[in-house]
């Protein structure tokens, strides 16, 4: 009985996968799994006809199964999944007792085992067990950089700014935590903002994601809702909050703040004289979803009355007509000399026209008086706008935060796309809107007068924007001491640049890409800059597709037969559907890189998830309807009164499971004197993971490299503190050598970027918001975790 209900099984197994296999030959891809399913039915016929060479037919078929799999997948274990669990697991039934008995029955004596598969089943365990103890993926290095004076200003004792300082390294100085003590991390203390999403109202998109600055001897930070909290920062106790009034809407596309920027007016304002105000010598500014830019009293949390109308500047001024939730603030801004600097994020492709431009303004950091303003549509008139006056709309945004070199007088703006992002029919080639889209701007700090500019991508289609705060430091490349800056992008590259003239440090190619295709009208350029340091994925084959088991995969093979997909991460979208990789949340995002000045070192938390992309034709008479979205639900991609809405989501099977193979993220560290990449990692497990599959996130960790949302943070006690990954853990590596020395797991998602600084105790501290992180589905919560060794 057994055995015949086993042959049926088996059967439909067979069927099954045929059926896949044969879709799969049919639009050109691989044809073993047909090949497979004919093994499956021969072997299912043969047992239930309780013929013992069924096993042996079925050893073989193992033997087979693996030889493919070696040549397909080498020896990532992860990989063997979809290709052999099923398999595997059949195999391992069959070779049972009660499976083998029925089938040796000789004389009124039958065997238990079956010398042929048993051996194989073993074998296969056998070689499954050892893959456990071998990763083919990681590329092994040490880092010897000697540790030396850095010629820019580091962080030391606190967390004065969003990336530690104005020159966004997202590096401390501080040594206290060891790689040899790291292990004796302990939690010092745990807040709860009390600051949690509303399902019924809050946006999807609901982040934790802020960075805690550590300066006038208490720990800042801001929460979703814009709330900013003041704390002791060695006990966590509350000095004070400010609460906004909450604007609840599931349509604003970001509720998120990523951080808060300090001043600290000195006694004379040098550029008039005035002296210091009595109050609010010290500030704490904020930017708001709803496009404000606060200022509070860093000592009491009351607002600046002296700054704009009582301590409030609407930001949607001189911006003309403003849709609900089109303009928001979700960076902190930067705070140079007497300046706080903001950019803006506009919804993303909600309307063709009329959305927000994206105009850097720099106010006076005590009245809140505009200094000057870059108009991306005007940029060579930098005086502050008329009262009546209106910025340029549709033009490109910068909205992560900026980064300054005091020294020579320079603002750095990491400007994006301008929305609609994956549509250009009707762009003007020559405007300016074109020539400063996903462009990095050097800006004259005190005038905001243009020095020059870098484009990252050319006529972007893909949602492109440069997303990171750019890093400063020195480095000594090639022999020659050179200031540079490092422009992370979504494509994966890493531009280095010469600081003072834009001019590339590390080569940087023009690769040629297709033309060809699209939309109708469309129009794409012929080539895109690639630099000579990069973590652009490998091109994507269908050997590449993943799943947990080989019907997903089969899925994901066949789509990605039908799906455009030229290759490189330009492939045109198309209305019949492309895969566009990386896909629109990009290599790197707002998390950046951190890079250590002492020991010229690099970072990255690279991360490898591909998108589909299909545009969808609008007409005369579906301009103002929803084509993607159902009422009630954002507009986002809806793109009204364009040519084409378009519908992005992740590559993924319908178990929610990325098509392609693991790792997602990873983990890298450069040498910046070379350029060279040390070492090379996956970052990240299972464990926690959100899938269509289980009730429940999944309950193992195994360690196949998980997409992360947020920075790291690199100190000079050669360690890499990481909490991004979506397992929801804080984890500590030797950055030498990317070895894991220390992990805790978080009670939500850590999709942050901590900092560390040193407190009255003479202890060193590492602190993370955990969260949660709406869009990649991790864990929520409102907590901000600070750890310590343990004394």
């Amino acid at each position: 009985m057994v055995t015949k209900l086993t042959s049926i099984i088996i059967a439909i197994i067979g069927i099954a996968m045929l059926y896949m296999g044969g879709q799969l030959i049919a639009v050109g891809g691989s044809p073993f799994y047909a090949i497979l399913a004919v093994g499956l039915i021969l072997t299912a016929i043969l047992l239930f006809m309780n013929k013992k060479i069924a096993l042996s037919v079925y050893a073989i078929l193992m033997w087979i199964t693996l030889a493919w799999i070696i040549w397909e997948a080498g020896f990532d274990k992860w990989q063997w999944i979809p290709r052999g669990d099923v398999i595997g697991l059949i195999g391992l039934w069959l070779a049972m007792p009660f499976i083998v008995r029925p089938l040796t029955r000789r004389r009124g004596v039958a065997q238990g085992f079956h010398p042929f598969l048993g051996t194989t089943v073993v074998v296969m365990i056998a070689i499954v067990i050892g893959l456990f103890f071998y990763d083919p993926y990681p590329q092994k290095g040490t880092l010897t950089n000697e540790r030396q004076p850095a010629d820019t200003e580091v962080a030391k004792q606190d967390w004065a700014a969003y990336g530690g300082n104005d020159n966004g390294q997202r590096f401390s100085a501080l040594n206290q935590i060891t790689k040899d003590n790291v292990k004796n991390l302990e939690l010092a203390w745990q807040y709860h903002t009390g600051d949690v999403r509303d399902p019924k109202t809050d946006a999807s998109e609901y982040t934790f994601e802020a960075t805690p600055l550590k300066v006038n001897d208490t720990l800042y930070f801001c929460t979703p809702h814009n709330e900013v909290h003041a704390l002791e920062p060695e006990t966590g106790k509350l000095k004070w909050k400010y609460t906004p009034a909450k604007d609840r809407t599931n349509q604003r596309q970001h509720q998120t703040c990523r951080g808060v920027s300090y001043y600290a007016a000195p006694q004379a304002v040098a550029a008039n004289e005035t002296v210091a105000p009595a109050l609010c010598r010290k500030r704490i500014y904020q930017g708001t979803t709803d496009a404000k830019l606060i200022a509070l009293d860093a000592d009491t949390g009351k607002l600046c009355a002296d700054f704009g109308n009582n301590g409030i500047i609407d930001l949607s001024h001189n911006m003309g007509p403003v849709r609900p939730t089109a303009l928001m603030q979700t960076a902190a801004p930067l705070v140079a000399g007497d300046l706080v600097i903001v950019g803006g994020s506009v919804m993303d492709n909600g309307f063709h026209q009329g959305n927000p431009g994206g105009v850097i303004r720099a106010y006076n950091a005590i009245s809140g008086e505009l200094v000057w303003n870059f108009d991306p549509g005007k940029p060579d008139d930098t005086q502050p706008i008329a009262a009546d006056g209106i910025y340029t709309q549709d033009t490109p945004t910068a909205w992560t935060t900026l980064s300054a070199d005091i020294q020579n007088g320079l603002v750095y703006v990491p400007f994006g796309n301008a929305s609609p992002d994956e549509v250009g029919i009707d762009r003007d080639a020559n405007s300016n809107t074109e020539k400063f889209r996903d462009t990095l701007v050097a800006l004259d700090l005190r005038t905001g007068e243009f020095k020059w500019r870098f484009q990252s991508s050319h006529h972007d289609l893909w949602d492109r924007d440069n997303p990171s705060q750019v890093s400063l430091l020195d480095i000594d490349y090639q022999g020659k001491k050179q200031p540079v800056v490092i422009l992370p992008t979504k494509v994966g590259n890493l531009f280095v640049l010469n600081r003072l003239t834009g001019q590339p440090v590390y080569p940087v190619n023009l690769q040629q890409v297709s033309t060809e295709g699209g939309v109708t009208g469309e129009k794409f350029a012929p080539n895109q800059p690639v630099s000579a340091l990069n973590f652009i994925p490998a091109p994507l084959e269908e050997k590449a597709m993943w799943g947990v088991s080989p019907f997903d995969q089969m899925a994901c093979r066949i789509e990605f037969k039908q799906r455009r997909y030229d290759g490189n991460p330009w492939t045109p979208a198309t209305e019949q559907g492309s895969i566009v990789f990386p896909g629109n949340i990009g290599v790197f995002n707002w998390g950046s890189v951190a890079v250590d000045p002492e020991r010229q070192i690099l970072v990255a938390t690279p991360i490898r998830i591909a998108h589909r992309y299909n545009m969808v034709k609008r007409t005369q008479e579906t301009n103002e309807q929803r084509l993607i979205s159902k009422d009630g639900q954002p507009i986002f991609n809806e793109n009204f009164d364009g040519s084409y809405a378009f519908r992005i989501a992740q590559f993924a099977s319908g178990l929610g499971i990325p098509c392609i193979a693991p790792p997602w993220g990873r983990m890298a560290a450069v040498d910046l004197k070379s350029g060279k990449t040390e070492w090379l990692r996956r970052t990240g497990t299972t464990k926690n993971l959100n899938t269509t599959f289980l009730p429940f996130p999944f309950p193992v960790g195994f360690p196949m490299g998980m997409i992360a949302h947020g920075g790291p943070l690199v100190t000079g006690g050669d360690l890499v503190f990481h909490a991004a990954t979506a397992d929801n853990f804080f984890r500590a590596y030797d950055i030498n050598t990317g070895e894991l020395l220390w992990e805790t797991e978080l009670p939500a998602g850590g999709q942050a970027t901590p900092s560390s600084f040193m407190g009255k105790d003479n202890q060193q501290y590492v602190v993370i918001a955990a969260g949660g992180h709406g869009s990649i589905g991790t864990k929520q919560g409102d907590s901000v975790m600070a750890y310590r060794v343990k004394q």
